[in-house]
């Protein structure tokens, strides 16, 4: 499958998940349209102030709005931080094997920076593949940021990596990090091997 092939995919998939919770992203507004409305409005002032800070950041215009710097696997029982740097060359990440030994617990952490208007509805989305077959796709609602020069940090659910001889084995995975407007703020591949010890 190409990459463009599977951005389409993903894509119909969003809009599949977006009709059956009914949902309507609201319209585009840029980040002062946001701080003119309402400003007679104390308290709404005060929300808006927490949500998008005092102003706009001032950035390169010519990076990314959404900037993906890292996904990291946090496991408590791993002997060491399972972290991919994604701001590199993804080509030579997807040469790069992480373990995971198997029945453990872990949560996938994202860090992500936005860096000049708001963006809503952000979604990262998983695709994962066993021998060149789909066995697994997870969508996580990751939410709407203002723009500040710090990074933010979105943390999945718990999860238990599966166990069992059936079970171990290389995993690929196709992440994607998209938004409402379907923007792809970051593509990539990684390979996943569930192991039966850490250091097997």
């Amino acid at each position: 499958m190409t990459e463009k092939e599977s951005e389409v995919h993903v894509e119909e998939d969003e809009d599949e998940l977006d009709s059956k919770l009914n949902y309507k992203p609201p319209p585009l507004k840029t980040l002062q349209e946001l701080q003119e409305l309402d400003k007679d409005d104390e308290s709404l002032a005060k929300y808006k102030k927490t949500l998008l800070g005092d102003g706009p950041v001032v950035a390169d215009p010519s990076i990314p709005n959404v900037t993906v710097t890292r996904l990291t696997l946090v496991c408590d029982s791993a002997p060491g931080p399972i972290t991919m740097d994604l701001t590199g060359d993804l080509e030579a990440l997807k040469k790069k094997t992480f373990v995971l030994k198997e029945g453990s617990k872990y949560r996938a952490k994202i860090c992500f920076k936005v860096n000049r208007e708001i963006v809503s509805g952000l979604k990262y989305v998983q695709f994962t593949y066993r021998t060149g077959l789909k066995v697994d796709k997870a969508t996580f609602m990751v939410g709407s940021y203002g723009p500040r020069p710090e990074e933010y940090e979105f943390m999945t659910p718990e999860e238990e990596a599966p166990k069992g001889l059936m079970a171990r084995g290389n995993y690929c995975n196709k992440s994607f990090f998209t938004d409402d407007d379907k923007h792809d703020h970051l593509t990539w591949e990684w390979n996943l091997a569930i192991k039966k010890e850490w250091t097997e």
